[in-house]
């Protein structure tokens, strides 16, 4: 398993910022089908999320990565009924469609929640990009790009909202620069075909 490699840590200056995401570029692939959670985030935070099943088997690394925030690329593979299908273009990043995935950057939390006083290890994923209606069930891919920060305990919900915030500008920043964008956006070099791949191939 790839170690975290703290390559966006908040207040960290520009050229650090982009040696650090040049110099040590590695993803974590995780996948499945979007499922119900607490639904805290849309209800308390006004930062939906998008939960994906945490299972030994297919995803070991789960158990042992750090707990804290990451960042990368999700892709939803939306029916033909969702209202955001096909994909339009999200401010700051460019959404791609390609065989039905449309990919968008993603924040994500692994661990125990500390504000909420979470018993259970879980995987929330916010997408950022703003869509108009649900979308349990569907088929969504990530790629973890890197580490943004550890969780904390926080007094209020403002101010694990004003972090939130935060999280979602340095997954922006980060995946805005050449060596994290996504080549078939044609505005980077990352390989992220395995988003888009119609069948995911055995290894």
């Amino acid at each position: 398993m790839p170690a975290a490699i703290d390559i966006a840590q908040h207040g960290a200056a520009d050229d650090d910022f982009k040696s650090a995401a040049d110099e040590n570029r590695w993803a974590i692939a995780m996948e499945g089908r979007v499922i119900s959670g607490f639904g805290r985030g849309a209800r308390d935070l006004g930062i939906p999320t998008a939960n994906l099943p945490v299972d030994d088997e297919l995803t070991p690394w789960i158990a042992n990565i750090k707990s804290g925030v990451y960042f990368g690329w999700a892709s939803l593979r939306l029916p033909s009924s969702h209202p955001n299908q096909p994909a339009t273009t999200s401010s700051g990043t460019t959404t791609t469609t390609t065989m039905g995935f449309s990919v968008h950057p993603m924040v994500m939390s692994i661990g125990y929640n500390n504000f909420y006083n979470n018993t259970t290890r879980s995987a929330e994923v916010h997408v950022l990009h703003k869509f108009d209606a649900d979308f349990y069930g569907v088929e969504m891919r990530l790629l973890v790009m890197g580490f943004i920060r550890e969780m904390k305990d926080y007094p209020d919900v403002e101010g694990l909202i004003e972090d939130i915030e935060v999280d979602c500008d340095v997954a922006h920043q980060s995946l805005d620069r050449e060596a994290w964008a996504l080549r078939e956006t044609g505005k980077g070099t990352f390989d992220g075909s395995w988003l888009v791949r119609e069948t995911v191939e055995a290894e």
